[in-house]
């Protein structure tokens, strides 16, 4: 059985200033991520200054996990998760 690879438009948001600092990856239509799938965005990578957004179209390569794949993401997700229930904050400063 071979990897499921389809290429796709996306569009990129990107925005660095005072009150947001972020970039999204939006997929055109409807496609659903599910875990351990890849998506790779084609093109020179992007610069953005302090105080200023922009949104570019570009084409991205969606690849999609296998099943077993998929089911080895989940498990270790689970256990990656539950490595946050080990943490505590203690007030004071640590010795």
């Amino acid at each position: 059985m071979g990897t499921l690879r389809f290429d796709t438009h996306c569009r990129i948001e990107i925005e660095q200033t005072a009150e947001q600092f972020h970039a999204h990856v939006r997929l055109a239509g409807d496609i659903k991520l599910r875990p351990g799938d890849q998506v790779l965005v084609h093109g020179a990578p992007i610069r953005v200054d302090f105080g200023q957004s922009i949104a570019i179209d570009r084409m991205a390569t969606v690849t999609r996990a296998g099943l077993l794949t998929r089911l080895w993401i989940k498990l270790a997700s689970y256990f990656e998760l539950t490595e946050l229930y080990e943490v505590s904050f203690t007030p004071g400063r640590l010795s």
